[in-house]
């Protein structure tokens, strides 16, 4: 049920108001998608202009508010550095922080230093705090230097083992001399410094912190990161900026990676930094659920307009569907020709148009089937082979005598017939075949085919391809075949007449000079090594003045098996004339000729013809030589052969001499 309901889903789909109605809702969601853009990036624009001015406005009151906490902080130490004025008594010292209780609702302690930065009094008191030495601290250095209120660095108190700060103003005598220094000990993780700060609400997701210009978070709502140094810093920017005193806003990302605005300002008596981070997920948030409601609002409007487009389109198109189906009455031979009654112009063209088209289409298939019928009567009455072929390589039409000159049946399948060409054959002309196709070029081959009777025939083809004479379109191909098989045969027995020793059947000294040639171009280009053998028969005259001619010649056949037994297959062996033999061994070394010079020796000296009792003999003397660098031509081998066979000869006869340049042989028998 499944598979059915596929089906015909894509059935619609390949319907022209199926494809209407698809590229009608595909139009609907790129309007929607691209409304649902623009709103996006509008609204986006918006939520950020609005969070960031919400921000900046958030940070500066922020950075106010701890600006004036810091500044009444100081005001009450300057009060209370008045109040002591000079007085370096530490029992009087003690007196005065007792009376000024107050202030430790500003700060976790008062101490008072003297000139060399040793606690001279502290308030409340507690256990190791006084008598502490402070000279070589970063607040009691800036304190004596610069003379002026200062808040240091955070710290770690070494009773409370909790993050402080202190806010301390220089006491100076009469002449402005720095006499020591007045401090409050500001605990960051209670007290009302950073009160305000955890008050902010930026939803679930943002938060305020504060840090120094050096780059230490003072306050941040992750407790473990207050008194560490700023993670990453690199990563932002703006952050950067503002610790360098810079105060704006902007989008950046926050330590943990997370894109999200942001926006600061200087709390500059403490050179602190404020900062407010909204995560940009946390600002669209609004929108992204605006977005959503958006998107399913139109999906319902789709949803429910999709019946009403069916039905109109279904309206529109009910012309069409009448001209499909007199079309298609038209092609069953029901109609003429296709009438409309609609306002449509775009049908009416076409319906004026088919009945046009329909008219030509009649007139040729009337000129057509004339033409079929007299090519066919042609092709039939052809004693010639003919075929004809299509461009997609098939040929669709063998006529009679083309049939008979394969052997095969009108019926036999093509892949059936191809299998009969030779197959050394075959490759060849499926790749002239493919090219003819491809490039409209005629094709020229000869191949043999192989009947089922198993007769091989030379077949001549010849296929050429038909144009058009209007417009230059090729229509397929026209071959004709030839049956050229005695042609062949006789060509082939010409070849060899000319190149063989019609008495030996070995190859003639046109034949062997022929071999030479390329044997010696061979050993040109490659260095392949080739040796040659040349011998005449020794003591072979009395065979033909005692015996006659035909006794010489049962002689000389019986040597040229013997000699074509004794060498290898791919060894040429050439009667020269009369009784003078030649050998080429190609791929052969200097020692392996020997060797078969040798054999050769030795077996013809064991031939022998009989007339009227007599026996008769002949023995071999052989020269052997091999292509050298310094040879010019095959004949310059030739030549020493020939006359390392004089000098066999000269030596007695029945020998083997070895002549190669550069060096003597001596007869090996």
């Amino acid at each position: 049920m499944l598979l059915a309901r596929l089906a015909n889903k894509f059935t619609v789909l390949r319907s022209l108001k199926g494809r209407l109605l698809l590229g009608l809702s595909c139009a609907l969601l790129l309007l929607a998608a691209l409304v649902l853009g623009m709103a996006w990036q509008v609204g986006k624009n918006m939520l950020y202009e609005t969070n960031m001015e919400h921000l900046r406005y958030e940070t500066n009151l922020l950075a106010d508010e701890i600006t004036h906490q810091v500044d009444q902080r100081f005001q009450a130490l300057e009060r209370l550095n008045q109040l002591l004025a000079t007085n370096e008594d530490v029992d009087a010292l003690d007196a005065t922080l007792s009376q000024n209780d107050a202030l430790l609702s500003w700060f976790e302690g008062i101490v008072i230093s003297d000139s060399q930065g040793r606690i001279i009094a502290d308030w409340p008191r507690v256990e190791g705090r006084r008598g502490l030495e402070t000279a070589s601290l970063e607040y009691f250095k800036m304190l004596q230097g610069t003379r002026q209120p200062y808040v240091s660095e955070p710290f770690v108190g070494r009773a409370s083992n909790m993050p402080l700060v202190l806010v301390g103003v220089p006491r100076k005598n009469s002449e402005g001399e720095f006499i020591g220094f007045i401090g409050g000990v500001v605990s960051l993780d209670a007290g009302g410094l950073f009160g305000r700060l955890a008050k902010v609400r930026l939803g679930e997701l943002g938060f305020a912190a504060v840090a120094t210009s050096s780059g230490k978070i003072l306050y941040h709502p992750n407790k473990a990161l207050i008194n560490a140094p700023i993670p990453n810093l690199v990563g932002n920017p703006l952050l950067e900026l503002a610790l360098d005193g810079w105060q704006g806003d902007g989008v950046e990302t926050l330590i943990d990676g997370r894109l999200s605005l942001q926006s600061y300002a200087q709390i500059w008596p403490a050179s602190w930094v404020v900062g407010l981070f909204l995560p940009v997920e946390q600002a669209e948030f609004p929108l992204i659920g605006f977005i959503h409601r958006l998107w399913w609002i139109w999906v319902v409007l789709a949803i429910l307009m999709m019946p009403f487009l069916w039905w109109l389109l279904a309206r529109i198109l009910t012309p069409l569907n009448q001209l499909e189906s007199q079309i298609g009455e038209v092609g069953r031979g029901r109609r003429d020709h296709v009438s409309l009654a609609t306002t449509m112009q775009e049908l009416q063209q076409v319906a004026v148009t088919f009945n046009r088209v329909e008219d030509e289409r009649q007139q040729l298939v009337g000129n057509l089937q004339e033409r079929e019928a007299f090519l066919d009567s042609v092709l039939n009455a052809s004693p010639q082979g003919m075929f004809v072929a299509n461009f997609g390589g098939n040929i669709t039409y063998m006529n009679p005598a083309l049939l008979e000159i394969l052997g095969i049946s009108s019926g036999t399948p093509m892949a059936a017939w191809l299998k009969q060409i030779h197959a050394d054959d075959l490759d060849g002309a499926e790749d002239m075949w493919r090219h003819s196709l491809k490039s409209g070029s005629d094709f020229v081959r000869q191949l043999r085919f192989i009947r089922s009777d198993r007769e091989t025939l030379w077949l001549d083809v010849h296929a050429r391809v038909v144009m058009l004479s209007q417009g230059g379109h090729s229509l397929g191909l026209v071959g004709v075949v030839k049956d050229i098989t005695e042609r062949r045969q006789q060509e082939a027995l010409q070849r060899w007449e000319a190149e063989h020793d019609p008495l030996t059947g070995l190859l003639n000294r046109r034949g062997f000079e022929r071999r030479l040639e390329e044997a010696f171009a061979d050993f040109q280009k490659t260095s392949t090594p080739s040796a040659l053998l040349m011998f005449d028969l020794d003591h072979f005259k009395p065979i033909n003045d005692e015996g006659g001619h035909a006794l010489g010649d049962e002689m000389l056949r019986r040597i040229a098996q013997v000699v074509a037994w004794e060498v290898r297959r791919s060894d040429h062996v050439a009667r020269q004339g009369g009784d003078e033999f030649a050998v080429l061994l190609p791929s052969c070394t200097i020692s392996q000729a020997e060797k078969i010079a040798e054999s050769l020796r030795q077996s013809v000296s064991e031939i022998a013809v009989n007339q009227e009792g007599k026996e008769y003999t002949v023995t071999l003397s052989i020269g052997v030589t091999r292509f050298d660098e310094n040879d010019e031509s095959f004949d310059d081998a030739l030549a020493r052969a020939d006359a390392a066979s004089y000098e066999a000869k000269g030596l007695g006869r029945d020998s083997v001499v070895l002549r190669v340049p550069a060096e003597d042989s001596a007869p090996l028998f």
